[in-house]
């Protein structure tokens, strides 16, 4: 199979309840998607419609009630937590919102503690490393300083090279531009659709609708379940 056609994400038959104090909340409903390698997909609806859901299920940091995730051939939710932490290190990198930067830590070592943690890369290479990184996010200038220093477009530059320090495969973002302006905004759509060139896949998670241009592949969620797709897979 060309590794460009290859389903790297499956979700199957997934559910997942949360218990409430007013009973079980479904915040999703037997969903069924795979996403290519490749791809860069918008997972889209209103608050409550089961977006971050579905990236927690993606990441390991939820399980499924139900359903299956399939992840480069690993089925996620069966994976204990020490594996889980060591897998997530090396195959997925997280974009907040809010960006996560430590603020005790230089803007390159932030970028390093990934490859602290996955111990991944030669600790002789990794600033080296998150130099590198920095300077493809076009912040490179911005290393040896402290996060506070910096605008919020730049945090979320800094964010994302973090998102890259072990090379992952998928990069996932949760409403990666909420918090930025229209020109910054552009700025992270246009780093994200250089990664997808570059061969990654990513998955981001937004309210925007206004952004088709830069996602030809949506998925577009109502109460737990998906109600419309585009270039997507849907079982």
């Amino acid at each position: 199979m060309d590794k460009s056609s290859e389903i790297l994400i499956n979700i199957k038959n997934v559910s997942k309840e949360y218990g409430t104090a007013y009973g079980n909340f479904k915040a999703l409903d037997n969903i069924s998607l795979g996403i290519r390698n490749g791809q860069m997909v918008a997972l889209t609806g209103k608050s409550g419609s089961g977006k971050s859901t579905i990236l927690n299920m993606i990441t390991g940091i939820d399980k499924p009630t139900l359903g299956s995730i399939t992840i480069a051939g690993v089925q996620v939710e069966k994976l204990t937590e020490d594996e889980l932490a060591i897998w997530r290190g090396k195959n997925i990198g997280i974009v907040f919102q809010f960006f996560q930067l430590l603020p005790s830590l230089t803007v390159a070592e932030n970028v390093m503690l990934p490859m602290d943690f996955c111990n991944t890369i030669n600790r002789k290479e990794r600033r080296s490393k998150a130099l590198t990184l920095l300077d493809q996010v076009g912040i490179k200038e911005q290393a040896d300083k402290f996060p506070s220093t910096l605008s919020g477009g730049q945090q979320q530059r800094a964010a994302i090279a973090r998102a890259l320090a072990n090379d992952p495969r998928i990069i996932v973002a949760d409403e990666p531009t909420g918090n930025l302006d229209s020109q910054n905004t552009m700025a992270i759509l246009e780093l994200f659709t250089k990664l997808v060139r570059l061969g990654k896949t990513v998955v981001v998670v937004t309210h925007e609708k206004d952004f088709s241009n830069y996602f030809p592949n949506k998925v577009i969620l109502s109460d737990g379940k998906i109600i419309n797709s585009t270039g997507i897979e849907i079982n």
